[in-house]
């Protein structure tokens, strides 16, 4: 299934750095990661910039993004091997807040629209916004496990002006669906998400399963 990634900082940041390292942990991830990727991130007025490539995000050209305050990015597993275009490339978002999913499904019975079962998720959890994300994920996820067969992984983030909002939820393959987050308490460093610690970097902490952090 996919990789996600998502960084938060009070001052602009470099881009490329963050992709280069989340392009090794897809490359070398135990599931292949290479039907597209894409990311968004925030300009200097505040607004959604967003990119995608149907080529996996080891092969692209990761030089070219400038700074910005807030990244969210997806390599994409495409479910069975099916249905890859770049349309169906994370992230997804509605102006406002921004989605990325990794996780697979079984048997889900919710109805909500969608090219693929990712954005079918997205649009369902907006249906509870009132302007609470938190609440909301809980809602949507809640009622989603009722009526799922079998949920192997079921691993979101939307980052909106609320912050970056985690969920994760998995039945299985520990290791390979846990969430890592890596954070400073004095604010002077990056907040980071991502489905795997950076290569060779230390302090990362562990989401646990079956819980919704807003970082």
């Amino acid at each position: 299934m996919c990789r996600l990634l998502a960084v938060k900082a009070g001052s602009p940041f470099a881009i490329t750095p963050h992709l280069e390292k989340f392009a090794t942990i897809s490359k070398h991830s135990k599931e292949y990661q290479g039907h597209g990727w894409g990311c968004a991130y925030q300009d200097t007025d505040g607004a959604w910039q967003i990119y995608k490539n149907i080529n996996p995000i080891w092969e692209d050209d990761l030089s070219g993004f400038p700074d910005t305050r807030l990244l969210v990015a997806h390599a994409r597993s495409a479910f069975e091997d099916r249905d890859i275009v770049v349309e169906n490339n994370m992230p997804f978002s509605d102006g406002r807040t921004v989605f990325v999913f990794n996780g697979e499904l079984r048997g889900v019975r919710i109805k909500a629209e969608g090219r693929i079962g990712a954005e079918k998720v997205f649009n369902y959890i907006r249906r509870f916004e009132k302007g609470d994300t938190a609440e909301a994920l809980s809602k949507a996820t809640g009622i989603i496990k009722k009526r799922s067969q079998y949920i192997r992984g079921m691993n979101m983030i939307l980052i909106n002006e609320q912050g970056i909002c985690v969920f994760s939820h998995f039945n299985e393959d520990e290791d390979y669906f846990t969430m890592h987050y890596r954070d400073d308490e004095s604010g002077e460093e990056d907040l980071i998400v991502c489905s795997d610690p950076y290569p060779s970097e230390d302090n990362w902490k562990s989401i646990q399963n079956n819980t919704i952090r807003v970082l």
